[in-house]
This record gives C-alpha cells, sequence and structure tokens, in this order.
C-alpha cells in the first residue's frame, strides 16, 4: 500500500520506541491495531453499500429496459395488426374495384359484338 519494506520499518520502531518509551508503545500498538481494524472494517461496510446500491439500482434498470422492451414489443404488435387490417381493406376494395371494371368491360364487349352484328347483318341485308 504505501511500498514500505522491512528498513523502513525497523526505522519507524526505532523512532516510535524513542518518542513513546517502552512502557507505551505495546498500548500504542493495540489502540493502533484497533483503529485500523475499524478503520478496514467501516471501509468494508461502505463497499458493501455501494455494492448493494449498485445492484439495485442495476436491477431496477433492468426492470426499467425489459418494461420498455414490452411496451416496444406490444406496440410493434398493435402495429402490425394495423398494417395487415389496412392492406386486407386495400386488398377488398381493389378486388371489388377490378370487379366492377370487369363487370364494364364485359358489357362494353358484349355491347361492341351486338354492334358488330348489327352491323353485318345491314350489310348482309343491303
Amino acid at each position: 500500500m504505501f511500498d514500505i519494506g522491512m528498513p523502513e520499518l525497523i526505522v519507524i520502531f526505532i523512532v516510535a520506541l524513542l518518542v513513546f518509551g517502552p512502557k507505551r508503545l505495546p498500548e500504542l500498538g493495540r489502540t493502533l491495531g484497533k483503529g485500523l481494524g475499524e478503520l478496514k472494517k467501516a471501509l468494508q461496510d461502505v463497499k458493501d453499500t455501494v455494492g448493494d446500491e449498485f445492484q439495485e439500482t442495476a436491477s431496477e434498470i433492468k426492470d426499467a429496459v425489459k418494461d420498455v422492451k414490452n411496451q416496444i414489443q406490444t406496440e410493434a404488435r398493435e402495429a402490425g395488426k394495423t398494417i395487415s387490417s389496412s392492406v386486407n381493406d386495400v386488398k377488398k376494395q381493389f378486388e371489388s374495384e377490378s370487379e366492377e371494371i370487369n363487370k364494364t368491360l364485359q358489357g362494353a364487349v358484349k355491347d361492341a359484338e351486338s354492334e358488330v352484328k348489327e352491323d353485318s347483318n345491314e350489310a348482309g341485308k343491303s
């Protein structure tokens, strides 16, 4: 963490022994150890809390994405049904118009045939 090797630790220990004395050094070590333990525990709690919040947020995002996906699928199905219905309506209208045109053409052909027969009958009489 701090890149402290054995020689640096020995120097720190000697300085602490000179500053605090041999009687207070064990007490200072215990206090420092407890403080570091509490700090480590507090950091682990923060880490766990952040992890839990991250998982909750990720879960909420997944749920929101799933809801949007379902909504898009539903709307796409409805749009498909609407388009299919419109296509069928246009197809029926086209078929109806085609039948009317065929009837009109057949009537025109019959009229033309009868005119041709009349003309040929008149030509034959003359």
